[in-house]
């Protein structure tokens, strides 16, 4: 039996996504573009908001994004999803993004952030969250 300790930190929410960022994805100074990171939370937000909505949704807002430490090259950078709240027609995922070195056994949280989506119709517009 795996036994976890009360003082270890560990993430909150559902592994959505999981990836191991290239050279290519670094900034001038060798750390992860934070662009980069965004991109990849908005895709594994997006996959569990779209679940919810039955269908197609939008990004309207990143209501936050904090980034705590730098993502150094090689990590292992995983994208945990937690739904926070559904209303009539919008959709709050909270996002954590944690990495572990590859010669490192800890892992450390990077960027918290919610962001926002809404249900949209073929059309585009506005739809109601189903029930």
């Amino acid at each position: 039996m795996d036994v976890k300790e009360d003082n270890q930190p560990t993430p909150d929410g559902e592994l959505a996504l999981k990836l191991i960022p290239n050279r290519s994805d670094t900034n001038a100074h060798g750390d992860i573009c934070g662009g980069w990171v965004v991109a990849h939370m908005d895709h594994a937000a997006e996959s569990v908001a779209s679940r919810i909505a039955h269908g197609r949704i939008a990004n309207v807002a990143l209501e936050s994004v904090v980034f705590l430490s730098p993502i150094r090259i090689g990590a292992a950078v995983c994208f945990y999803t937690k739904l926070l709240d559904i209303g009539s027609s919008s959709i709050r995922i909270g996002i954590e993004v944690w990495t572990q070195n590859p010669n490192e056994k800890a892992r450390r949280k990077v960027v918290d952030a919610i962001f926002v989506y809404v249900a949209i119709d073929e059309s585009g517009r506005i739809r109601k969250v189903p029930r």
